[in-house]
């Protein structure tokens, strides 16, 4: 088996607290907190069931790969050994550019939002406003410049504000159920249906993946051969508490049709909090501080691993240049990648703030849509490659198994893989299946663009993605000299 070379400098400074504390960082969003709300009462029986057919099989699927090959650079290396470089690269474009895209053109934006509406007036389009996300951006860039030794603090940090932000809220919501009736739950529908699921199931997939992403600095982790499962296991639970908790407590205390989009946990805490009376103005304050920053921790958490992964793609000779793959000696960071995430996070920042109104907005929501759902969409190779590596790869240590061994594995992976598959059918080809079974759909109202529209800016942004990826590739192997090709041979570990 070949693998990548290892890369010089880095530390060893990732326990298994630092790596739990990571996952829930990066995979607990609150950006789709009053999305999955929005989906009612049926929304908490989706959250439940998906916890266990999918959060389940997805975590043992990890778990055993992570802690079997735990080299520098995860799923990139993953694709690589079983497939091959040019797919390892085409995958890796698609789990990195979701990241900077991801922060900044949504997370900036419900940050600025709740600063704006509870801690101070920014206003829209104002030097303030502008500056504000230009500061938020590279902040999450610079605490993945830091070395991870000190960056990992930060990272925490974000995971403990948003963990005591959700049970902050959902105690206070439950305090204001008995005070003023949980009228929310009397009055939301929990029966399942066929809507329900089809719009809740590309929202929840998002919501629940990326539990493997600190293995992007597994040659960083003191011991991730037994640390990697415990905290995939732990972090996994935290999650889906963290999802399932807030939800069925703005459902509780908020009348339906309150709760509308993605600024729906803000929107739901103004409303319970007014059990504190006078303390009500503070409290929001203080929530909505920890909100900011536990949005601006889950970029640079992603930012922290994507930028490793799409940095060892590049040191593999597998994206335009071998400079942007190279790791700062002394800070152990790929600052090139660092820097090129701030640039296409700013970039997108910019062009959503011109293009907020009109038929243009609705375009650029479209985009930012798919650019978003690249992540699941690189799973389509992950999986696989998942299951190649226990099927190929036996003589490779496994600490942790998947239970019933490689039958328990290879069932794992084709469950997993279904979900994937339809959240992305879902994502790419809204409202398809809920023709096929006689749903209506209204496309326009829903989208604000025709379907037309729609697939020419989703297939042409997934298209786009796949050329640079692939030129990319070209690019290294057109300049590639005798040598370069710089790999180590050996098991795992």
């Amino acid at each position: 088996m070949s693998v990548p070379a290892p890369v010089p400098h880095l530390r060893r400074s990732l326990r298994r607290f630092d790596i739990m504390a990571m996952g829930v960082a990066a995979v607990v969003s609150f950006d789709v907190i009053g999305q999955i709300a929005a989906g009612g009462g049926q929304a908490v029986w989706w959250i439940a069931v998906l916890a266990v057919v999918f959060l389940l099989p997805y975590a043992l699927l990890f778990a055993e790969t992570g802690a079997a090959f735990p080299q520098e650079g995860g799923p990139y290396v993953w694709v690589d050994v079983a497939f091959g470089r040019l797919p390892a690269a085409l995958t890796t474009m698609f789990y990195w550019v979701t990241n900077p895209v991801w922060l900044g053109g949504s997370l900036v934006f419900l940050a600025a939002q709740a600063w704006n509406g509870f801690v101070f007036p920014l206003g829209s389009g104002t030097v303030a406003d502008y500056l504000f996300k230009l500061v938020f951006i590279w902040a999450a860039i610079l605490t993945a410049v830091i070395s991870l030794r000190r960056g990992k603090w930060i990272t925490t940090a974000g995971a403990a504000a948003k963990v005591l932000a959700l049970a902050f809220f959902t105690a206070t919501a439950v305090a204001y159920g008995v005070q003023h009736g949980f009228r929310g739950l009397a009055e939301a529908h929990f029966s399942p249906t066929a809507v329900g699921f089809l719009a809740l199931v590309p929202v929840l997939l998002f919501a629940y993946v990326g539990f493997e992403a600190p293995n992007a600095a597994g040659d960083e982790m003191v011991d991730p051969q037994h640390d990697v499962p415990a905290a995939i296991g732990v972090s996994g639970a935290i999650a889906a508490g963290c999802y399932l908790l807030p939800v069925a407590a703005i459902l509780s205390a908020a009348p339906p049709g309150r709760i509308t989009g993605i600024g729906g946990f803000m929107d739901a805490a103004e409303l319970v909090f007014g059990v504190y009376g006078s303390w009500r103005g503070p409290l929001l304050t203080g929530v909505a501080v920890l909100f900011a920053v536990a949005l601006l921790t889950q970029g640079s958490a992603w930012m922290i691993v994507a930028d490793r992964m799409q940095a060892m793609a590049a040191a593999d000779g597998g994206f335009f240049t071998r400079a942007l793959g190279a790791f700062h000696p002394r800070l152990g960071t790929p600052v090139r990648m660092n820097l090129l995430s701030g640039v296409t996070a700013t970039a997108f920042m910019l062009a959503a703030m011109h293009l907020a109104h009109g038929d243009a907005s609705a375009v650029f929501g479209v985009v930012l849509s798919v650019a978003i759902t690249t992540l699941l969409l690189s799973y389509l190779a992950v999986i696989p490659a998942l299951l190649a590596l226990r099927l190929r790869h036996r003589e490779v240590p496994r600490p942790y198994e998947v239970p019933f061994g490689t039958r328990g594995f290879t069932l794992a992976a084709l469950v997993v893989y279904a979900w994937i598959v339809l959240g992305s059918w879902v994502a790419l080809f809204p409202g398809t299946l809920e023709a096929a079974v006689g749903i209506p759909y209204r496309f326009r109202a829903v989208w604000g663009v025709s379907r037309l529209t729609f697939e020419a800016f989703t297939l042409g942004t997934v298209v786009l993605l796949l050329a640079v990826a692939g030129a990319g590739y070209v690019a290294q192997r057109v300049r590639a000299q005798p040598g370069d090709d710089q790999r180590q041979s050996g098991p795992a570990g």
